[in-house]
């Protein structure tokens, strides 16, 4: 397990793992990231402590939550709209990515066939804790579970050629989350950051989004009904750029952590190659 973890001002992390025995099981993060302790329940919703706390080897970090759906925002940052030369929004964008599309953290970003520019796009992920039906924004603290990371991995070239963005970002592994959800931040003003290979691609704050959380969940919620689990990948600040096999990606969002992804070509891509 790469470290992703440091000092958070969340009230708790809570990650979902792979333990060493084979089992899937629920954890605090603790330590300041140096432990995790297990316990019972469920991400969601965890019980009490069923050992004591015990360092990250061998414990393998999963997606937080297996959602039903994720919800993204598109242009919710205004310098990303203007480097994609799109206006600024005056209602949300809203698109859906499958669920078959997330992935934790650590596991391949696979680039399909066909298309030449895959961008990675580091994003504050909203998780829903409970049914959501047209919640108005002054109530959305209590439907919202806690914070989560998000990259939101855009086939770039499909998105342009299609024109909506079913393909460009849908494809199987291309919706890494993690590493945890944090429970209790204050999402106003997080900075969000990505970095291929070490070197800085983006850097922004969630001060910077043209629809805040709450106003997000109610226009959302208003359209659908979100489910426990479910995501709301709020948008991404300017600086989103190509990926390439063989790079390492990671996103990150203060106070949450970061998480890292290996590009990799897809099986059949490979063999077109």
């Amino acid at each position: 397990m790469i470290a992703v973890f440091g000092p958070s001002a969340a009230a708790e992390r809570r990650v979902r793992v792979r333990w060493p025995d084979g089992s899937v099981g629920v954890g605090r993060v603790v330590a300041d990231g140096a432990a995790v302790e297990p316990c019972s329940g469920t991400v969601l919703e965890p019980g009490p402590a069923t050992g004591p706390a015990r360092g990250w080897e061998g414990v393998t970090l999963l997606a937080p939550v297996e959602p039903t759906k994720v919800v993204g925002i598109g242009s919710n940052y205004r310098d990303h709209a203007r480097e994609m030369g799109k206006p600024i929004p005056t209602v949300p964008k809203v698109f859906l990515k499958p669920s078959t599309a997330v992935v934790g953290p650590g596991a391949p970003i696979p680039l399909p066939p066909g298309t030449a520019r895959v961008d990675h796009e580091a994003e504050l992920g909203v998780v829903i804790g409970a049914v959501a039906h047209r919640v108005p924004a002054a109530q959305a603290a209590a439907v919202i579970a806690g914070y989560t990371v998000v990259n939101d991995v855009t086939a770039r070239d499909f998105q342009q050629a299609d024109g909506v963005f079913a393909r460009a970002k849908g494809f199987d592994g291309f919706c890494p989350v993690g590493p945890c959800l944090a429970v209790g931040l204050d999402p106003a003003a997080l900075a969000v950051r990505a970095w291929v290979d070490g070197a800085p691609r983006q850097d922004g704050t969630t001060a910077e989004m043209v629809f805040d959380v709450a106003a997000l969940v109610a226009f959302v919620s208003d359209i659908m009904t979100l489910l426990p689990g479910d995501i709301i990948a709020t948008g991404t600040p300017a600086g989103v750029g190509p990926l390439r096999a063989g790079q390492v990606v990671r996103v990150a969002v203060e106070g949450i952590g970061a998480l890292d992804s290996p590009v990799v070509d897809r099986d059949d891509r490979a063999a077109s190659a």
